[in-house]
């Protein structure tokens, strides 16, 4: 289990570490690099917890569960930095999500399982319906911000009810996703659970990227391991609350400290947040990848990217609508070039069903070129 590794326990010292900063005064910059360092370990925690639960629920709850936690921690930052105001970081974040796991993940995964294994397959059935849904999501993110742009004189009311229309349209499609994945179509699906050695075969989402974590981590527990349900529940809900109060600091100190490190907010949205929020699934589509498991270090990949488009965007929509808060679905136009171009770089090489450390290498440069063009970007 990833959380077991030293390195992971280790940086659980910054949780309180954090809170020493944010009680003492130690400074904004501080604050906000002692939380983010104390989130990375506590959102693999709660993976971990997710997927200890899923076991014991079974294989459909335990899979609507892992997709519904699977992003919780890039959620709950979300949901504070959307009650503070902060509206365009919390866009930033969602593309900036989208742009890390399709380039940074899948690139990383497909260079290290590459150069170790130096052809890798994976199903290329799943992966075209996984570019098909990751269309869907560019067409819905992009067409408020048309309307935007071409509707002379169209009012932020409009714009408001036109993305809360679309996110209904999204989270629905979601829905019959997770139903097509685990359960009218599961067998497409089945691939990288049959590779495991050991692990908890069945049914797998592929907005289902904690789930991968899950099996990643229960291979030695073989098939007769049952977790303990109350100490895991008591452990999820314990790491929520962590979660939920290092997310607090650090959107607290969040534009003083940019202000302070350089930085704009902008690239803090797209590219700081992400790496954040992310680093314990992004070291599991690694691991995996490695262990020529690339079925299911996709899974995580894509997965990711699949539920924060069509999920957790709307999801905050909606919140946004609730709390009073204008979010909507009108982007910054360099925000939807960048997710459209991670789009279609990972369609056009993940489309053969075949990877290769020189298509992890492309990855990985495209990504590069968007941070860079996202930290001289001057304004958000």
């Amino acid at each position: 289990m990833l959380v077991k590794n030293p390195i992971f326990l280790g940086l659980l010292l910054f949780v309180p570490i954090s809170v020493a900063a944010e009680m003492l005064g130690w400074g904004e910059i501080t604050v906000f690099v002692t939380a983010a360092i104390a989130i990375i370990p506590l959102a693999g925690w709660m993976g971990a917890a997710t997927e200890e639960i899923a076991v014991v629920a079974g294989p459909s709850l335990g899979g609507l569960l892992n997709a519904t936690f699977g992003n919780a921690t890039e959620l709950i930052i979300a949901i504070i930095a959307l009650r503070a105001g902060l509206v365009d970081v919390v866009k930033a974040s969602i593309t900036g999500s989208i742009i890390g796991n399709l380039l940074l993940v899948m690139g990383f995964a497909m260079l290290l399982g590459g150069i170790r294994f130096k052809e890798q397959e994976f199903a290329p059935t799943a992966a075209r319906l996984n570019a098909s849904a990751m269309n869907l999501a560019v067409i819905a993110l992009l067409l408020p911000t048309a309307m935007h742009f071409t509707a002379e004189g169209i009012g932020e009311k409009t714009i408001q009810n036109l993305s809360v229309a679309v996110a209904i349209v999204l989270m629905l499609v979601y829905g019959l996703t997770l139903l097509f994945s685990m359960k009218t179509h599961s067998y497409l699906y089945d691939v990288g659970s049959a590779e495991l050695e050991g692990g908890h075969s069945g049914d797998d989402s592929h907005g289902d990227d904690s789930h991968g974590e899950q099996k990643t981590g229960d291979d030695e527990h073989g098939d007769e391991h049952q977790p303990n349900l109350t100490l895991w529940m008591g452990v999820l809900l314990g790491v929520t609350l962590l979660v939920a109060l290092e997310s607090e600091f650090l959107v607290g100190s969040l534009e003083a400290a940019t202000e302070g490190l350089g930085l704009t907010a902008l690239f803090t949205g797209v590219i700081l947040l992400p790496i954040i929020g992310n680093a314990a699934e992004h070291a599991t589509a690694v691991t995996v990848a490695m262990k020529n498991k690339m079925d299911l270090s996709l899974s995580v990949a894509v997965g990711s990217s699949l539920q924060i488009a069509l999920f957790v965007a709307p999801l905050l929509v909606i919140i946004g609508w609730f709390m009073g808060q204008p979010m909507d679905l009108d982007f910054n136009p360099f925000e939807l070039v960048a997710v459209a171009v991670a789009v279609l770089i990972t369609n056009s090489i993940s489309s053969d069903g075949k990877s290769n450390w020189l298509e992890g290498t492309l990855l990985l440069a495209a990504y590069a070129i968007l941070a860079l063009a996202f930290f001289f970007h001057p304004v958000l």
